[in-house]
């Protein structure tokens, strides 16, 4: 199953009161593993950043001013994005936002039953428990360190470690005993981060059976069990 993990970050709370989308990053996984496939985008979104949008994400106006506008990174999102699942912590403002620009294209919305939203399934299965991205990150142990200001990117990176356990646990990559997930790109202070998980698996280790250990099960077996699978 093809499932991507989608954040966004805004100059505000609604785009009825003018407010954009500044950044969008997605990450794709399937079955649960992450690809390496990556969407990101910083977007200018032709207005200013207020401050207190300003101090959560550190995201400057000046930053942006070369940035694409939205109309112009549109089809290469939803060719991303098509045919998966979409998987966003608090879902209905990632998607007010992103219906909001694709109305003003007369673009097709996002709808419901191809969006799961990891924050209500957090709400079912801890319920009276805090439930933000940093709260689970905390629950599973999922290192936070790079995270002192939100960024779409990094905070999707998050959320798909965040799914896969809330989703069971499962395995974050194809590589057995190499680095996995890895993603690198631009951004808001031009520096390139990293962010990565490791998994280190032990050798393959082979056992031979010696005549004398094969001889010692058959005893073992026709002493202590009257009736048995091995045909003894």
């Amino acid at each position: 199953m093809r499932e991507i993990c989608l954040d966004i970050e805004t100059t505000g709370l609604d785009p009825r009161d003018g407010h954009k989308i500044i950044e969008i990053a997605c990450i794709e996984m399937v079955n649960k593993i992450k690809t390496g496939r990556v969407f990101h985008s910083y977007v200018n979104p032709r207005r200013d950043i207020p401050s207190e949008a300003f101090a959560i994400h550190g995201i400057s106006s000046e930053f942006l001013q070369d940035k694409p506008i939205f109309d112009h990174i549109v089809y290469k999102f939803l060719d991303f994005i098509k045919g998966a699942q979409l998987v966003i912590h608090n879902a209905a403002f990632d998607t007010k936002f992103i219906n909001h620009e694709l109305k003003i294209l007369r673009l097709e919305p996002l709808t419901r039953e191809n969006i799961t939203d990891s924050l209500s399934i957090a709400r079912q299965k801890f319920p009276g428990a805090q439930a933000s991205l940093d709260a689970l990150c905390k629950r599973f142990n999922i290192d936070l360190s790079h995270r002192t200001k939100h960024g779409a990117l990094l905070d999707t990176e998050l959320l798909c470690e965040v799914y896969i356990e809330l989703m069971g646990g499962m395995q974050t990559g194809f590589g057995f005993g190499e680095t996995i997930g890895q993603v690198k790109t631009e951004t808001k202070n031009t520096e390139k981060i990293s962010i990565t998980r490791s998994r280190s698996t032990l050798p393959r280790r082979e056992f031979s059976i010696s005549n004398k250990e094969l001889e010692l099960h058959k005893e073992f077996i026709l002493q202590n069990f009257k009736s048995n699978l091995w045909g003894y």
